[in-house]
């Protein structure tokens, strides 16, 4: 994969950076500035150059139009607060604003323009409606540094098609994520041990079948275990259940047992009376959740202590620990203990410590926890987890 090196000297050229700055905003207030973060390193090494940089990203989901609520004007903001030098803003995406602020940039200048995806030709399923919209982006400057992991696994205008049209390389970020993500397939240590979480079972099927091959150990949480309580013949309430995949996971638990992989499933539970922050909630046993006291309408929110106890001696004894998704819904403080618990054991661990990006990511943070205490926090969930399913992903091909 090409680096920064192999663009040569970047003095005075206007290097355009595709970042992921798609922070979580909350009436306009970042609540997570660790992309913001995470993106410091290569714009700090092209500004040290004397590159001119244009930074483009996107943020949410619109349609296609400006929506005021996804504007990434509150991440220059604080990209400005973070780098400790003005970064200028300009409301649209290509146009003549953002042509003239783009050749007014001297040297260590930063300009981030307005959220790529209010245009439609980012996201279009259109070739050439996409090559048209890269061909715009491209038109601002000289080379093209990708530095949005989170972004990669998409083809998308500013992630596959403008990387085609000029001189373009992997930023430090993405060259980063990378190497953490082969260390994990291809140079693991043993024992290594996969924790996954999250709400859907299908979110993961991917990885599960990919690295069962490669682990030795399992260890199952979030609103997933349940369809897997449910294959090994469980009732669990009202908690939620993925019925279409019971028989895909019992294809799971069967290949594990021929492999020797230890597959852990949580032997006690956390069940509420309802998904509510104060809801009434008792621990029970996890093959017997309707014998709480909310008999079939009781809802399974967390983890127990007892399996989180477990899941912290297991990483406890791994070198190597690659963690996906929440334990439990983190955000109600009563049902935060077994997210709370498995972060707290990665901390401890003198293994290799990987957090998978997304609401991991956003997790161990809410709950007090700083990036410097893992041994990486990725900033590309979905891209992450496409990787470890072994799929090739179109930003990192275009890069080679």
């Amino acid at each position: 994969m090409r680096t920064i090196e192999s663009l040569g000297s970047l003095s005075a050229k206007t290097v355009i950076v595709r970042c992921d700055l798609n922070v979580p905003l909350a009436d306009g207030v970042i609540t997570d500035d660790g992309r913001i973060r995470a993106s410091l390193a290569t714009v700090t090494e092209l500004r040290e150059a004397g590159a001119k940089i244009v930074l483009i990203s996107h943020l949410g989901r619109p349609k296609g139009e400006p929506e005021a609520r996804f504007s990434l004007r509150p991440v220059a903001e604080r990209m400005s607060e973070l780098l400790g030098a003005p970064v200028q803003f300009v409301g649209e995406t290509v146009g003549e604003a953002a042509t003239a602020a783009a050749a007014a940039l001297q040297g260590g200048e930063v300009l981030l323009l307005e959220n790529l995806r209010f245009n439609p030709g980012e996201t279009s399923k259109d070739d050439a409606e996409r090559a048209a919209f890269a061909q715009q982006l491209a038109a601002l400057g000289d080379v093209f540094v990708s530095d949005g992991f989170g972004v990669v696994h998409r083809r998308q205008a500013s992630v596959y098609e403008l990387a085609k049209l000029l001189p373009s390389a992997a930023g430090r970020l993405v060259a980063a994520e990378l190497e953490v993500l082969e260390r994990l397939t291809e140079r693991a240590e043993r024992p290594y041990a996969v924790v996954l979480g999250g709400s859907k079972v299908s979110d993961k099927l991917g990885v599960i079948s990919h690295l069962i091959e490669r682990v030795d150990t399992l260890l199952i949480g979030g609103g997933m275990l349940f369809t897997f309580l449910a294959a090994q013949g469980h009732r669990v309430g009202a908690s939620l259940l993925e019925a279409d995949q019971l028989d895909t996971v019992r294809g799971y638990l069967a290949t594990a047992a021929e492999r020797g992989v230890e597959i852990v499933l949580p032997s006690d539970v956390v069940v509420a009376e309802a998904f509510a922050a104060d809801a009434a909630h008792e621990v029970v046993a996890a093959d017997a959740i309707e014998s709480s006291a909310f008999g079939a309408a009781g809802i399974g929110l967390d983890i127990g202590p007892a399996s989180a106890q477990r899941f912290a001696e297991v990483i406890a004894e791994s070198r190597t620990v690659f963690w996906n998704g929440p334990m439990g819904v983190f955000e109600m403080p009563a049902f935060a203990n077994g997210t709370r618990t498995v972060a707290d054991a990665l901390t401890k661990t003198a293994g290799f410590t990987v957090v998978g990006g997304g609401d991991s990511a956003a997790a161990v943070r809410a709950l007090g926890f700083t990036d410097d205490q893992f041994g990486h926090i990725s900033t590309g969930g979905g891209a992450s987890l496409e990787f470890l399913e072994g799929k090739q992903l179109p930003g990192l091909e275009v890069l080679a």
